[in-house]
């Protein structure tokens, strides 16, 4: 069994809301309910498992299913009758007809005097457009679950249902507590992989976080190494997690796949992604934008500066879809019949410039998370600025707001290379570019994989100071 890495602060939330469940017991409404939600496959599931586990309290873990001729109501209470709530046995005796019985009947045998956990994963599966479902739920929450100390924790990956679960007018609205799971972090990632700072952050890139691919990384084993025995294995998680969460998050919606493939093929433009994506209609382009942003899928960014711009630019959020995008969603032919060392070949020739642009956000995150360092202060907003022609473009813009900035805090290039440093030639890029946005003798910095051979910079970051800002604080 692989051990439970990371997630302190996350495990630390639903820690804290059970001992709120233990101080509340003896008043009337002792019970609380967080709502989990984030993407497909980023442990939201094993995260709770783990809390269970770790809590050694009376629980019950219900995850619902969709196809397969399943009863959903049949499975919840089989998952009653099997979990370790005292008395669970009567499920066995009187079976409830309807979900309203089956929640008035496990408020029932929650125990009175001390914490139980109650998890539904999967709620997604069990809501409709009408709400029905929710209603029942809410009904239970208000006149049963809530009057029993316990924690009830509602878990889903449909980002959009689950943001309606509770959002104004819908029957659970301001009934429970939002908790957005993220993948495993930087810092996280080392651990799991053994790996130094820059080999870390290179393994976030390709992974994503995502647990069930990192847990495929030996302790040490270099990138090339790792890619080459996960792509010879046709049904890597490597290679099918982005392929399942794609079938399920966009079942019949071809033209935001056909967006989110285009942006993943590294257009950024509104122009540009139509003209990829087959040149479909501006109005079908715009639905299929919102979607896909609506969904954390991708990002609309636009460039901080101190005058208004409309150059608006799409990313994918998860680095592990970019990757997967670029590099294997296209070339999953040859992966089945075997010849993944074809698709090695592509990833090694464009690995460089593919993994200079998909760090920056990740740099510019860790940035946001350690500032103040080295005399650069923290500031609200961190992003980068560009123009349509590309003719300026700054990897690191600190700010006191964006996209409008009324000040600039510092600017900055990432340099993510293994075999060259930041040098004077870069420095006076940097120095061309900041004249462009400002006549003002704003701070310098550079972040660089390779160190730097120029003495005028105001500030440099290096992948171990990137590293530290994931650490956990003790």
């Amino acid at each position: 069994m692989v051990d439970f890495i990371g997630r302190r602060r996350e495990l630390g939330t639903l820690g804290a809301a059970l001992a709120g469940v233990q101080t509340e017991i003896g008043t009337a409404r002792p019970g609380r309910c967080l709502i989990l939600r984030g993407r497909r496959r980023i442990g939201k599931s094993a995260l709770v498992e783990e809390f269970v586990h770790r809590s050694r309290v009376p629980n019950v873990f219900h995850t619902s299913e969709i196809g397969f001729g399943t009863d959903p109501l049949a499975e919840f209470i089989d998952a009653v009758r099997s979990s370790s709530l005292p008395d669970a046995d009567v499920f066995a005796d009187a079976v409830p007809g309807n979900w309203t019985a089956a929640f008035r009947q496990l408020a029932s045998i929650l125990p009175e005097d001390r914490p139980s956990v109650v998890v539904l994963d999967e709620l997604p599966y069990l809501m409709d457009p009408a709400g029905a479902f929710e209603s029942v739920l809410q009904r239970a929450w208000d006149r049963e679950l809530s009057r029993k100390p316990v924690l009830l924790i509602l878990i889903g990956s449909d980002l959009a249902m689950m943001q309606a679960l509770t959002s104004y007018g819908r029957p659970f609205h301001q009934r429970g507590t939002e908790m957005r799971l993220g993948p495993l972090n930087p810092a996280d990632v080392a651990t799991m992989t053994g790996l130094d700072p820059a080999g870390a952050f290179d393994a976030t890139l390709v992974t994503g976080g995502l647990p069930i691919i990192c847990a495929r990384w030996p302790w040490g084993e270099d990138m090339p190494t790792f890619l080459t025995r996960e792509l010879g294995d046709p049904v890597s998680p490597m290679i099918v997690s982005a392929q399942l969460s794609l079938a399920a998050e966009f079942p019949d919606q071809t033209q935001a796949r056909q967006v989110l493939a285009a942006i993943g093929s590294g257009e950024r433009t509104f122009t540009n992604i139509a003209r990829a994506a087959g040149g479909i209609a501006h109005s079908t382009l715009s639905r299929a934008t919102e979607l896909l942003t609506d969904k954390g899928i991708v990002a609309a960014e636009l460039p901080i500066s101190l005058a208004p711009s409309k150059e608006r630019r799409y990313r994918i959020t998860d680095p592990y879809l970019r990757f997967w995008l670029t590099f294997l969603g296209p070339n999953l032919a040859e992966l089945d019949r075997m010849r993944s060392d074809l698709t090695l070949e592509r990833i090694h020739g464009g690995w460089t410039s593919w993994r200079g642009r998909a760090v920056e956000p990740l740099v510019r995150e860790s940035l946001a998370r350690l500032l103040p360092a080295h005399d650069i202060p923290a500031v609200p907003a961190i992003g980068g600025y560009w123009t349509r022609s590309n003719d300026v473009e700054i990897d690191i813009v600190g700010a006191d707001h964006e996209p409008i900035a009324r000040e600039l805090a510092f600017l900055g290039s990432i340099k993510w290379l293994e075999n060259s440093s930041f040098d004077n030639h870069d420095l006076a890029e940097l120095q061309r570019h900041r004249h462009r946005v400002t006549d003002k003798p704003v701070p310098l910095i550079a972040v660089t994989r390779s160190g730097v051979s120029t003495e005028h910079l105001d500030a440099v970051f290096t992948p171990a100071d990137l590293l530290e800002a994931w650490q956990p604080n003790e």
